[in-house]
Parts: structure tokens; C-alpha cells; sequence
């Protein structure tokens, strides 16, 4: 047998050979990573079969053999917090992880006000950008992710990052808040595991399991797990919602319409900011160019600028000048667009928008920055623009044909972005998500503490600390008494508080009337962390604003009693409480007069002579909600009427 072919059956022995097997760590369990304090430690991976290890962790050497199955698992003893450590695994390979950290851990959750980073935020948080140093304070980011069929046993992806001026960028903004007043109050290392993804529903983030008293979701989770059924529906969807290619009359002429040679003919006045259903253009769902001349001074040019466009609905792409500066595909993220130091001139530049919008009023969102930025000068975009409209989609006709996006199907996100984890210990959790349940409020009040228990059964801790955020203001505003079905949510996220060891941040002054993804998540951050020193961390301290604990009738009043009251009750602008509404037996709410006596508010209204329900801040968007505490934390909303 000649030396090659030796070879060759050597190199093919011993790569079916036990002995070649590498250990393999999960995900998580990497360089820089942020393990659990004063509890006992998993490390767990896999290797080849009844393949033995050793774990040389902290000055100690642990040994332990894989099962036959090829999967390992450790438990170390418990540490204080500390490091950084390094841990060697041993066995026909060799790993060593640097940089670790004994801290606490968090998990950090929800749809897409968790998702948004500091950098889509880094106007607003360009100091703490800027100033974070704290290597104590990691993150691991979790991509979406998404299983119909069943739980996945780790991650494909992932690093620890800590909170410097670079890596904090990625940082969720609520997530580096929290982590930053707790990290500055105990002083321990603090790692944020943050699963979190936009829009979907609880149920997505729920295991099966978890759902068994949800019949119906239990019917949906098992069509799902039929392949040929999901893609058989959605290549349905596809067909019936496919609209022809857009015939953009202003990409297709000779000139195209953002071209500096362009000469505008038939072009029409509009207002910007504004919707262009609301200023003559009926239900257009299209693609609309608006044009504006601009004079710039020569002190705005030859430097880097900035032009803010508020926010788009749905999708657009900004010209200057016959050049292209930035696009957003979809209507949610503020238009911020950087411009190139040789792009403008003194004198008069051309601004040109493409604006795609598919459903609902389309064009700019009001109440919302439009500026050029140069140096130290400003030019305000808002006001008298010109439009043409380039195409027009034609309306689908019947009713549309809804596919499956797998993010929002019951245990998608579970088996993908949560199943992986739960071996890894942690302090607790943080919870910010609702809005893709308001369409079906009443039922988030099972679905939330069942997936809260769900949760504290996959990591074997019936009691870790679940704090959430109650949805905060947002839409447009009734200055009468109404239904709200986000309203109705927040309810439900306060009937919540019942559940052992759970706290709410109440973020009902914390919104913006015109944005689902409000600006201030910094103080959302520290509500949580707050919370989570009463607790995780036994601190005796007022957390919470005011939150209803009861109502008597007193002849044509009521009297509502609080718990968290604090150092006693206040309407923070100094005025007379707004907000509250009441009904009698017809449950037709009218508004009421509403003073604090004591830790209790009484509520009146004179035509109401038998009084029987009461509501506060009970709308999509109260506006004038004055009830706090005076440590200055906002009352939840509630309602009687259930």
C-alpha cells in the first residue's frame, strides 16, 4: 500500500475518532462573558461520546464525562462578584475563555422599544455615548431568530460587548440605562442578555408548554409545525398581494426627477410636515416626489451637515442636489441623513424626497424636527414644498390574504432566542412589549402571567424578579371620555402586579403623541432600575408611582385609595387633577372633578347623582395625566368597570 493511501486511512480514522471530537461550548459561554453571583454556576457543552473533561475555573479543577449522547453539564458552586477570571476546558482540545466577570445578569426582552439601540438614539444620548466607560457593563445581542417546529439548544451567533463609546451603540437604550444606575449603586458587573425583537406578540415568546391553557394557540402552534402548510399559505399570500412593479414616472423619463438638470413642470403646493390626505389628495397609496429650493449661506458650506426629515411614512430616499445622501425602507426610524462637506453650495440647493407609501396616510409625520444643520447654523425644511405624484398603486380588491410571518406565530421567538438561554443563571428579568397585542387587550391579562411563569419554570426560579414597562402615551389625543384599547392593555399589564415578585414602570408621561418609538427611554432605564432595588435588591425605597388598590362609593362620589403613595400624593403641574373620568350604572363615563385627601382621591362629577365606575388617564394618549406621588413617579392608569 503505497505512503499516500496510509495516509489517507490515517487522516479518515481519525477524524471518526473519539479522539478528534471537539468540545464545543454553547454561545453564551464565551471570552468576556458575565456569570450569575452568589448562585450556583451551569457550564455546559458537548463533546464526543463518555468523552471526559476538566474545568480548571477560579483556582479549582473540575472533572466530569459526557454522555453518551455526546452533551455535558457542570454546576459550579456559587461565587461573589469579582474578576476577571479566566476558565480552561480541557479534553481532546483545549478552550480558554479570558475576561470573565461574577455579576449580575439580566435578561432583557420584549418588541422593538427594547430592540432600539443608542444609536438610533444618538442625538439625544450623544453625552453617554460618548462618556461610557464601564467595562463592567456588557451586552450580548441576540439577532432574530425564529423556529415554528421546536426549541433550539443554542445560539449560531453572538458576542460580550462592553459599554464603551464604540460597542455601546448597540446597546438597547432601556437595557444601558438600567444597567448603568444599578452597576453605579452596588458597584458589581452587570450583563444584559438582550432577546428582543420588533413587533411581534407574547405568544411568540411563549413556549408551548407555557401556552397549554390557550386552546386555540395550541391549534395555531401545531398547523404550524407543518412545513408544506406555512409554505403553502404563504406562497397564497404572495400571489393574491403582489402588486405590479411601481412605474415611476419620475425614474423613468429622460431626466430623472432628482436630477439638478431637471426643469419641474405641473408640480403642486403642499405643506410639509404634513399627510397628503389631509391637504387635498384622496386615499393615494403611491409614490409622491416633493421638491424644495433652499438657500444656504456660505458659512453652511464646505463642512459636514446634517439634514433631520422628522419621520416618513412609509419608505423614502432624500437628493441633494442630484445626489443621493440616505433611504429608509420602512416608515418607523427618525430620518436623520448625514451630507457630505462638498455637496452643498452657497446659494440655492435643490432638495428632492422620493416617498413610497403603501397603506394608510402617507407623506411626513407632523411635530417632528425638519432642519439642516451645518456647523453652528440651522435652516428650518418645514413649510411650502412641491409635489408630483409619480405612480399609483391600484387597491387590492376583497379581502387581503394574510401569510404567516414566522416572528409573530406563537413559540417562534421561543425556540430560537429563549430556549437557548435557559441554562444560563440570571438575576431576573426585564419585559417591555404590548404594543402587538393591543388589538386583543383583555386577553394579554392571561397571557402575561402565564408567560412570566413560563419563564421562571424553564430556568428552575419560581421567584426571579420580572420587571415590565407599561405601555406609554401614544396617538392622537380625546379630549372626551372614550374606549382605548390601549388603555385597555395597560390595565391588563397592572392586574399583572398580583403575580409574586413582579413591578411595573408606568411610562404614561414618558411617550410622544406621533411616535411609537419615543425618544426618552432613558428614564424607562432607571424607572426599571428603581424597581429593581425594591425588588431584586430588598432596598426599602418608593419605586412605583401611585397604583389603585380601591374604590368606595360616598354618596355621589368615590373615593379611590392608592398604594405607593410615597411621601403623599400631588398633580405635578400644580393644577387641579385631570384625567379622571366617571360613570353610573350605563357605564357612559363623563369627566369628573378629583381633589387628594390624604393617600385617597375623590372623585365627583355633579350630573352623576349614583355613581359607580371611575377611570384615570384611560386613552390612548392622556393628555394633562397629573396624578404622581411627590418622588415624582406618574399613577397608572386604571379603570373600575371590570
Amino acid at each position: 500500500m503505497s505512503g499516500k493511501k496510509i495516509l489517507l486511512l490515517l487522516s479518515l480514522w481519525l477524524a471518526s475518532s473519539p479522539l478528534s471530537a471537539q468540545v464545543k461550548l454553547p454561545r453564551l459561554i464565551r471570552d468576556s462573558m458575565v456569570l450569575q453571583r452568589d448562585t450556583k454556576l451551569n457550564v455546559w457543552g458537548w463533546a464526543a461520546k463518555e468523552e471526559k473533561l476538566s474545568i480548571k475555573f477560579n483556582s479549582k479543577t473540575y472533572k466530569i464525562k459526557a454522555g453518551a449522547d455526546g452533551k455535558w453539564q457542570i454546576v459550579l458552586p456559587p461565587m461573589k462578584a469579582g474578576g476577571p477570571y479566566t476558565m480552561d476546558i480541557i479534553a481532546s482540545n483545549k478552550i480558554s475563555l479570558k475576561d470573565i466577570l461574577i455579576g449580575d445578569v439580566w435578561l432583557c426582552s420584549g418588541q422593538s422599544n427594547m430592540v432600539h439601540q443608542m444609536e438610533l438614539h444618538s442625538i439625544t444620548y450623544a453625552n453617554d455615548i460618548a462618556q461610557a466607560n464601564y467595562p463592567g457593563i456588557r451586552q450580548f445581542w441576540i439577532p432574530t431568530m425564529t423556529d415554528l417546529v421546536s426549541p433550539h439548544d443554542d445560539l449560531p451567533t453572538g458576542f460580550w460587548k462592553s459599554a464603551n463609546p464604540q460597542d455601546v451603540r448597540q446597546f438597547s437604550v432601556v437595557a444601558y440605562f438600567f444597567a448603568r444606575m444599578i452597576y453605579e449603586k452596588y458597584h458589581v458587573p452587570i450583563g444584559l442578555i438582550n432577546s428582543s425583537v420588533g413587533g411581534p406578540p407574547i405568544e411568540a415568546w411563549t413556549s408551548e408548554e407555557g401556552l397549554k391553557e390557550f386552546p386555540a394557540i395550541i391549534s395555531t402552534i401545531q398547523k404550524n409545525k407543518d412545513s408544506a402548510y406555512v409554505n403553502s399559505t404563504n406562497r397564497k399570500a404572495m400571489a393574491a398581494n403582489t402588486r405590479p412593479q411601481p412605474n415611476d414616472k419620475g425614474l423613468t423619463g429622460p431626466v430623472k426627477w432628482y436630477d439638478s438638470s431637471y426643469i419641474p413642470k405641473a408640480w403642486h403646493n403642499i405643506n410639509v410636515p404634513g399627510y397628503w390626505e389631509d391637504q387635498g389628495i384622496k386615499d393615494l397609496d403611491g409614490i409622491v416626489w416633493f421638491r424644495k429650493e433652499v438657500l444656504v449661506p456660505a458659512s453652511m458650506t464646505g463642512v459636514p451637515a446634517k439634514v433631520f426629515l422628522g419621520r416618513i411614512v412609509d419608505a423614502d430616499v432624500l437628493y441633494i442636489n442630484g445626489k443621493q445622501v440616505g433611504n429608509t425602507t420602512y416608515q418607523y426610524p427618525q430620518r436623520r441623513y448625514s451630507v457630505p462637506a462638498d455637496l452643498l453650495k452657497p446659494g440655492k440647493n435643490i432638495f428632492v424626497v422620493r416617498v413610497i407609501n403603501n397603506a394608510g396616510k402617507g407623506g411626513f409625520v407632523p411635530d417632528k424636527p425638519y432642519c439642516l444643520f451645518a456647523g453652528k447654523d440651522t435652516i428650518d425644511l418645514k413649510g411650502t414644498w412641491q409635489y408630483k405624484v409619480a405612480d399609483v398603486f391600484i387597491p387590492r380588491q376583497g379581502p387581503g390574504v394574510r401569510g404567516i410571518s414566522a416572528q409573530d406565530q406563537p413559540t417562534a421567538l421561543y425556540n430560537a432566542m429563549i430556549a437557548p438561554l435557559i441554562n444560563y443563571n440570571i438575576k431576573g428579568i426585564l419585559w417591555y412589549q404590548g404594543e402587538g397585542n393591543t388589538w386583543k387587550p383583555e386577553e394579554y391579562e392571561k397571557l402575561l402571567p402565564a408567560m412570566i411563569a413560563d419563564w421562571r419554570n424553564k430556568w428552575k426560579q419560581p421567584t426571579a424578579p420580572f420587571l415590565y414597562v407599561q405601555l406609554p402615551n401614544f396617538g392622537d389625543m380625546n379630549y372626551l371620555p372614550s374606549e382605548s384599547s390601549w388603555a385597555r392593555l395597560r390595565e391588563s399589564q397592572l392586574r399583572t402586579l398580583s403575580v409574586p415578585n413582579t413591578a411595573m414602570a408606568v411610562a404614561i408621561d414618558l411617550g410622544e403623541w406621533n411616535e411609537l418609538h419615543p425618544d426618552n427611554k432613558k428614564d424607562i432605564g432607571l424607572r426599571l432600575a428603581l424597581a429593581a432595588q425594591k425588588i431584586a435588591y430588598g432596598e426599602n425605597i418608593i419605586y412605583s408611582g401611585p397604583i389603585y388598590q380601591s374604590a368606595a362609593i360616598d354618596g355621589n362620589k368615590i373615593i379611590v385609595s392608592f398604594t405607593s403613595t410615597g411621601s403623599g400624593l400631588t398633580a405635578n403641574d400644580g393644577e387641579e387633577l385631570s384625567q379622571f373620568a366617571i360613570a353610573g350604572a350605563d357605564k357612559k363615563f363623563v369627566w369628573a372633578k378629583a381633589k387628594i385627601e390624604g393617600d385617597k382621591v375623590i372623585v365627583w362629577n355633579d350630573g352623576i347623582a349614583n355613581p359607580m365606575y371611575v377611570r384615570y388617564a384611560w386613552a390612548d394618549n392622556p393628555d394633562g395625566a397629573n396624578l404622581y406621588n411627590k418622588e415624582g413617579l406618574p399613577a397608572s392608569p386604571f379603570t373600575t368597570d371590570k
